[in-house]
């Protein structure tokens, strides 16, 4: 799949799921209830063990984008691809992972938080950038910043949830990620069915036109 193609679905599925905890059992579980409530694109934070098998497994499965986060070395960047990675996520922008990503064919989706860094990161080749952490404003924001930069690809990664996500929808943004409003204390609890419904009740409203 190449980055353009990945930019597309994102943009049709309009939200993923992203996981990060300190057990592989617990992600394997977590994401699996994220995806039987309709998710299909998912991301593992590089930060979590087992990390790399994890994306190797859910690559795996029919219908399922799988991307690695927290990517801040162009090694990881290439171990993540290597594994099945179709996108790679970082916490801030950083133009050799940007471009490990490109020589490595995938989409590049660098975390952002003013509108000189995500031009920034889109003059460095990004086709994504992460909104992290939500500002202030909210969707108000997003608005403003893509008024005068409307070819931007916006996905905020912080501060959306269910109730407000038609608002950065219609504020612009390309797509959403969704952390800890969808997971939350639910994975170390190992409430999966409650996961599997927060999952549903996203992806539902995300096919709601705005």
């Amino acid at each position: 799949m190449t980055p353009a193609e990945f930019v597309e679905q994102f943009g049709r599925a309009r939200v993923s799921a992203i996981l990060r905890t300190d057990s592989q059992r617990k992600a394997a579980e977590a994401m699996s209830a994220a995806l039987r409530g309709g998710m299909k694109i998912v991301e593992f934070t590089l930060t979590i063990p087992g990390a790399y098998e994890l994306i190797a497994e859910f690559s795996a499965r029919e219908g399922v984008l799988v991307g690695a986060g927290t990517v801040l070395e162009v090694e990881q960047a290439r171990r993540a691809v290597e594994a099945g990675a179709s996108f790679l996520v970082s916490p801030v922008v950083d133009e050799a992972v940007i471009a490990a990503a490109a020589a490595l064919g995938v989409a590049a989706m660098p975390g952002t938080h003013t509108p000189t860094e995500m031009f920034r990161a889109h003059r460095a080749g990004a086709q994504l950038c992460k909104l992290f952490p939500a500002p202030a404003g909210g969707p108000a924001w997003l608005r403003s910043v893509l008024g005068p930069l409307p070819f931007l690809k916006v996905v905020p990664t912080n501060g959306i949830d269910v109730d407000n996500l038609d608002q950065w929808f219609a504020a612009g943004a390309w797509a959403g990620g969704f952390v800890a409003s969808l997971f939350g204390a639910d994975v170390d609890a190992g409430n999966w069915s409650a996961i599997e419904a927060r999952a549903r009740a996203i992806v539902e409203r995300a096919a709601t036109p705005t």
